[in-house]
């Protein structure tokens, strides 16, 4: 229907996808917008863009703005696979004298064939490639010359590199050494093929992709001696290859992008295909340059540490645009209400009715009055959580497993990496792509186990928006990447409601809060695990960065134990070269801002979920307007009688003066923050029932032991540098909304001290009905 803007590659392997699968060219889009949708699908199927309705546990009353026609079959395959490509490679035809090729290279895996360099295309135009075949050993492929395999790289370790051939002899050296010699008289023609760092062809598609890091790669147009190649492997990668026979050397210097210059000067310029990650240390990184906690971190720059070393890595799985046609359009209707909503596809799964929903958020356009209430969408956390994005359709309402592996895949080689889980091969995971389905973000989506009604991502948000809705609460929605862009949105409103799990927040979000804040905003956080990484966005919004990393004392060529991180040393940004990780490190601690922070986590089952107890029974907030009429140790955040759902659970917040007494030692030369002052604990969430996977942190996010279960404090705080924050602490705190009178009753107390109040009449919605 509509051309797909995105920038093309060359010819690739295709993989067809079985299923359906669909993603909206934008995130969050404005009333008055259009909006197109990107499908695939090997089944007919009939489309709606749907605003959803009250309904949080299914569609009864979803809203139909527009239906389509019936929609036939049609599949668009994905071509995961990152490499670099280098239009310019050696002259097609003109016969070589010598050749050699060298680089650093750590393999994540050596158990499937993979290309590290080519100008190749089996099996009508062999030129030359070198590749790791199964079980680690390398092959060097001269023309029609099928190579035997020599020698044995080691995964997860950094290894030199070099094959060399003098026109009569081929050799293979690894760390200096030769592993290798046979005899190779023949001919030796570049192949009309583009050169590749990374990948070969494979009847003219890009296949075999490298699984590994790959330092300072060159070509050369004749053989290295031995004494070069072990000079070569004593710069550990951090000279450039320079002389007459420099055929190409790629320093690998840009650290972001899709360019990679040569500085060889036959300006043999790669551009990198489907981004691979760049800011991954070398072989010659030393970690104790990098301070380990947030006092001494910011004394190190990577830019200018010259052993750092530049890296980039490779992953057969990288994907983060599809690249597929719009299939359906639709330009929202200029007054349309601000909030959630679905491009709706319903199709038959072996007899029976399947949705799948494509979720995007409707905001107000900047020329329409705002409504007097903000809510924020956790999208950030949306799209970090958003594993398996080809994920095996199911007619019933999905099960998200507790540990964020994913659901089954459609298809085994389809990428299902996230912010959670690695890549295929063990590369851990820095970005994510926007241009992909998110179907954890479907509003029916549940987490397990399923019986408990425990949901994250919109499924959870939406409570807070229904109650909003019962209540008669004017709000407008955005997510928190269009607070991303543009911060300043914030001083149109009277105060901001943080939903959900908001964890990843990016440095202009975080500025424009506080900055909101300093003015007299004021904020409400019905979140846990608040603020606590920090994520940024490349130029184009196509894809979002963090980073995750180890200690400095891991053993890298081990996967560590708990959430996939990467070698320390990596945890700076590809995007704008600055420290990722915990936002501490950024030097804007949550606590600074909106009084709390991180704690711990739990893979919650239903039971170990806990409550509020009162601590405060006199304090504003319990009585005006409205009296809540507890008293000090009685309970809310519960369904009535003390059922599911209940607040505290999955992940929680403390105050900084909590922290402190969680944390049993301070790092060398590190010392806990100063308290804040003014605020004030109104109640506290106790967890009675301990979880299985029980994780209480302290001040540094290092295993501690709770406070006699201690897990959530609920917070009122009128900040000495201006603005006013209440914070209830927990994830599950949306997870309650309008199912427990008492904190319904709470958050109408807040929202009036904050200024708002409900309109007198709720306006029922008129509209199409929407599919059932």
């Amino acid at each position: 229907m509509t051309a797909n803007a995105s920038h093309p590659i060359p010819p690739h392997k295709p993989l067809q996808l079985p299923g359906l699968h669909g993603y909206a060219d934008a995130k969050t889009v404005a009333a008055g917008e259009l909006v197109r949708f990107h499908v695939s699908s090997d089944v007919p199927y009939e489309f709606a863009v749907c605003r959803l309705g009250s309904d949080v546990e299914g569609r009864s009353d979803d809203v139909a703005l527009e239906a389509f026609a019936p929609h036939p079959v049609r599949v668009q395959p994905i071509h995961p696979g990152s490499y670099v490509h280098v239009e310019r490679g050696l002259p097609a035809g003109l016969p070589l004298r010598g050749l050699s090729f060298e680089c650093w290279i750590k393999p994540w895996t050596v158990d499937v064939r993979q290309t590290i360099v080519s100008q190749h295309d089996d099996p009508a135009y062999r030129g030359f490639a070198l590749f790791i075949e199964p079980g680690g050993a390398l092959s060097f492929h001269l023309g029609d010359n099928a190579a035997p395999s020599h020698g044995r790289l080691a995964a997860r370790r950094w290894q030199h590199i070099a094959a060399t051939w003098d026109g009569e002899l081929a050799t293979l050296w690894i760390d200096g050494g030769c592993v290798a010699q046979w005899p190779a008289p023949q001919a030796v023609e570049p192949a009309a093929a583009p050169l590749r760092l990374g990948a070969s062809a494979v009847d003219g598609l890009v296949d075999l992709f490298l699984e590994a890091d790959l330092v300072m790669p060159a070509l050369y147009d004749r053989a290295l001696t031995g004494s070069e190649i072990t000079a070569r492997h004593e710069q550990r990668g951090l000279q450039i290859a320079t002389g007459r026979s420099v055929l190409a050397c790629w320093p690998l210097r840009e650290e972001r992008d899709a360019q990679v210059a040569d500085a060889s000067g036959h300006q043999r310029t790669g551009r990198i295909v489907n981004h691979a990650t760049w800011m991954i240390v070398g072989p010659a990184f030393e970690p104790g340059k990098v301070g380990q906690f947030e006092e001494d971190e910011s004394l190190y720059d990577p830019l200018h540490d010259p052993t750092r070393g530049h890296g980039l890595r490779f992953a057969g799985d990288d994907l983060y645009d599809c690249r597929w046609d719009a299939v359906h359009e639709f330009r929202i209707p200029d007054d349309a209400r601000s909030g959630v909503y679905v491009g709706r596809a319903r199709f038959d799964i072996e007899g029976r009715t399947a949705d799948y929903d494509i979720t995007f958020i409707v905001r107000k356009p900047a020329h329409v009055a705002p409504a007097p209430i903000l809510v924020l969408c956790a999208v950030n956390s949306w799209l970090a959580y958003a594993t398996t994005p080809f994920a095996k359709n199911v007619v019933d309402d999905p099960v998200w497993p507790r540990r964020s592996e994913g659901l089954e895949n459609s298809h085994p080689e389809a990428p299902a990496y996230s912010s959670y889980v690695y890549h295929r091969h063990g590369q851990p995971c820095y970005q994510v792509g926007l241009r992909v389905p998110w179907p954890n973000a479907s509003p029916n989506a549940l987490y397990d186990p399923a019986e408990s009604g425990f949901s994250q991502w919109t499924r959870l948000e939406r409570h807070l928006h229904v109650w909003l809705d019962q209540q008669g609460y004017d709000y407008d929605v955005i997510g928190d990447i269009d607070l991303h862009r543009d911060p300043s949105l914030l001083a149109r409103y009277k105060t901001v409601v943080i939903n959900g799990h908001s964890e990843y927040w990016s440095l202009p979000g975080v500025e424009g809060l506080d900055d909101f804040l300093k003015r007299g905003g004021s904020a409400v956080v019905l979140s846990g695990n608040t603020m606590y990484l920090r994520v940024s966005y490349d130029e184009d919004f196509t894809v979002m960065e963090q980073r995750k990393v180890n200690g400095p004392d891991h053993d890298d060529t081990k996967p560590p134990v708990g959430p996939p991180a990467g070698a320390f040393g990596e945890q700076y940004h590809s995007q704008d070269w600055a420290r990722g990780g915990r936002l501490k490190a950024s030097g804007r601690p949550a606590g600074e801002i909106i009084g709390l922070e991180t704690a711990g986590w739990a893979f919650a089952d239903g039971d170990d979920f806990g409550v509020y107890h009162v601590e405060l029974p006199a304090h504003a907030l319990f009585n005006e307007p409205h009296p809540l009429g507890l008293g000090k140790g009685e309970t809310f955040g519960h369904a009535p009688g003390g059922g599911l759902p209940r607040a505290i659970g999955h992940e929680w917040d403390l105050t900084l003066s909590t922290l402190a007494k969680m944390t049993k030692c301070c790092p060398p030369g590190a010392s806990l923050p100063v308290a804040q002052e003014g605020i004030e604990v109104i109640a506290k969430g106790i967890r009675r029932v301990p979880g299985k996977l029980d994780a209480y942190l302290d001040y540094y996010s290092r295993p501690t032991e709770s406070l006699d279960g201690l897990s959530a404090e609920m917070i009122y705080w009128e900040r000495p540098q201006g603005g006013r924050v209440f914070h209830a602490g927990a994830v599950g705190a949306a997870w309650v909304i309008g199912n427990d009178p008492l904190f319904g009753q709470l958050l109408g107390n807040v929202l009036h001290r904050f200024g708002v109040a409900p309109r007198n009449l709720m306006q029922a919605p008129t509209s199409k009905t929407a599919p059932r």
